[in-house]
This record gives structure tokens, sequence and C-alpha cells, in this order.
């Protein structure tokens, strides 16, 4: 391999392996910090919050929240998930009102204090997608297999090399 190409390859394998980093902290890393990561899956709260979008919740006590903060909180038995935004609290009940910023009606159901899951604290546009898509099949297999690849790839020079010498 000349020296030309082994430089490209170099640079291109740094950058594919920063990307890659990068996501796997947005992606995983956040959790050591304390934030759980949730892929929003419907428009109920845009535009703050748009279908696609990755928002990072920090836990809080339920003491905490005021009127006018959105919070994310567990919905039914079936462990749906949800982010509104509070528009009453019955502290004496220890129950939120919530309402979807693109809905037109409160929530039908309070959310009990001890369904809050916590504050979202900032979103990024779009990562959800990349989210959902590297977790379900058939993405989850492209990403493990281009995984390889990259492995793979980013060692190739040196084992051509190796059998040159």
């Amino acid at each position: 391999m000349n020296k030309t190409v082994k430089k490209a390859w170099s640079i291109v394998s740094i950058i594919i392996v920063v990307i890659v980093v990068l996501c796997a902290v947005f992606l995983m890393g956040s959790r050591i910090m304390g934030y759980r990561v949730f892929n929003v899956l419907s428009g109920s709260m845009a535009p703050q919050y748009n279908v696609g979008d990755l928002i990072y919740v920090k836990e809080t006590d339920p003491k905490n929240v005021q009127v006018g903060d959105p919070i994310t909180f567990v919905l039914n038995e079936d462990l749906v998930v949800a982010t509104h935004r509070v528009v009453r609290i019955d502290a004496e009940n220890s129950h939120f009102y919530t309402k979807g910023d693109a809905n037109e009606t409160v929530d039908s159901t309070p959310v009990h204090f001890k369904n809050l899951i916590g504050v979202p604290q900032f979103a990024i546009p779009k990562l959800g997608y990349v989210l959902d898509f590297i977790q379900n099949p058939p993405g989850m297999y492209i990403t493990i297999g281009a995984g390889i690849i990259l492995v793979v790839l980013v060692f190739l020079p040196d084992i051509i090399n190796k059998k040159k010498t």
C-alpha cells in the first residue's frame, strides 16, 4: 500500500471511529451522567419535542415540579412512557394533570407522583430515528455487521503489510 493511500485510509478510519464514539456517548453514555434517554414517538409535544427526537430526562423529586414544566412519566400498566406539560398539580392527592402542547385538551388521566420518571433537560433532533434503527432488526444486524467490517478495515493495512514482509 503506498503512503498516500495509507494516510487517506488512516484519516477515514479516525473519522469513522470518532463518529461511532460520539454516537455511543450520546446514546448510551448519558446514563453515566444520570440521564435516561427516550425516543419521541408522537407529535403531542410539538414543536418543543418532535417525532424522532431523543429527549434526555433527569430524575427529579415530584416536589420540584412546577406548573408549566414538561415531565416524562409512565402512562399506564403497559409501561408506556409519555412526556407532557404539567397544567395543574394536586399535591394533596399526589397527582399531576398534564397536556401535550399540540393537544387540544388536558389528558383524561392524572399522573400519580410515583409514575414520574423525571424532567426533560434537553433534546437532540432526529437522533431518535438512529436509536430506533440500531435497536431493532434489521438495523441491529446492519450495525453489528458494520462494526465488524470497521474493525477488519482498521486492521487491514497492518495485515497486508505483515504479509509483504
